[in-house]
């Protein structure tokens, strides 16, 4: 019987898949899994290669399946479809990340530990109260522009807002007045939320030497660097500034073919919710001498 060198996982809540694979690619096993049975499973296989597609709960396992000695490797989705052969299934999704896992140029994502993902959940979190309070600001906007009573956008323009129901000259019904208090309650309440968290967030990234030496580059501070110490992998990854850059996303997409050569717009290709990542969108002509920056910054001199 031909020995496993790697099995690919086809990660769920409840139900999983694993294909173990020969290092000629050949079929070992094919094995349907309960949740509870995954770790007693790999614990009983000699150590090989596991491999995962990078999703939210794949870090948790990852941790967990290194601690029984197996070589960890996740793999980015998108790179993992173009092995599914034919029909959509768990076990055809198994098996292609077997063998997207066993390519010698693929590229994987490093595990994170649980502080950083600990650190991620409350930049995630603030991310996302940004956004209520965005949302409640244009709601409450336009259900006064319906009145009369315009401002401009952004939080800076809310006591606007306040003033045009509080005075006395508008004759706004009291039903608007009612229901606009409580948009403005429920901002209030997010911007303390934001406030604190944002205290966290400075707090944490006191704590980190990484985020510490970040925030000595002009134009970095705590949240940004909070957000490359929790989405970003090691520097170690990068070979020079301009791949870290295109980690961004803030160099040009190839788009070439039959030998001419051509580009289109930047392209955001990093973590969505990195929006700190997103404050050096803004100067795309330093976009190599940032990214450089930031590699020195966290100690990499490669």
């Amino acid at each position: 019987m031909n020995k496993v060198t790697i099995i690919g996982i086809d990660l769920a809540k409840r139900v999983f898949h694993a294909h173990g694979a020969a290092a000629d690619g050949s079929v070992v096993f094919r094995k349907r899994l309960t949740r509870a049975q995954v770790l007693p499973f790999l614990a009983g296989r000699p150590r090989c290669v596991v491999a995962m597609e990078a999703c939210a709960s794949a870090h948790e396992w990852g941790r967990a399946i290194q601690e029984l000695g197996h070589d960890v490797r996740l793999i980015p989705p998108t790179y993992v479809k173009p092995y599914v052969k034919r029909q959509k299934n768990d076990m055809a999704d198994a098996e292609a990340i077997a063998e997207a896992g066993s390519r010698p140029t693929m590229r994987f994502v490093a595990v994170k530990t649980e502080e950083q993902q600990a650190r991620s959940m409350v930049f995630r979190t603030r991310d996302l109260l940004v956004r209520q309070r965005t949302q409640s600001i244009n709601a409450l906007r336009g259900h006064l522009a319906e009145h009369g009573v315009v401002a401009p956008q952004g939080p800076a323009h809310l006591k606007t807002l306040a003033a045009a129901m509080d005075g006395a000259g508008r004759s706004l019904p009291q039903l608007v007045r009612d229901v606009g208090g409580i948009y403005l309650e429920q901002i209030e309440q997010l911007n303390r939320r934001i406030a604190d968290l944002e205290k966290v967030l400075r707090r944490e990234a006191q704590f980190g030497t990484e985020t510490r030496r970040l925030q000595t580059m002009p134009g970095i501070g705590p949240i940004t660097a909070m957000a490359v110490e929790a989405f970003a992998p090691p520097m170690a990854t990068f070979k020079r500034g301009r791949d870290f850059a295109a980690w961004l996303g803030l160099v040009p997409v190839q788009h070439s073919t039959g030998g001419n050569s051509g580009s289109v717009e930047r392209r955001k290709w990093g973590s969505e919710t990195s929006a700190g990542f997103s404050l050096l969108a803004p100067w795309p002509s330093s976009n190599g001498r940032l990214a450089a920056g930031l590699k020195r910054a966290l100690g990499f001199t490669g």
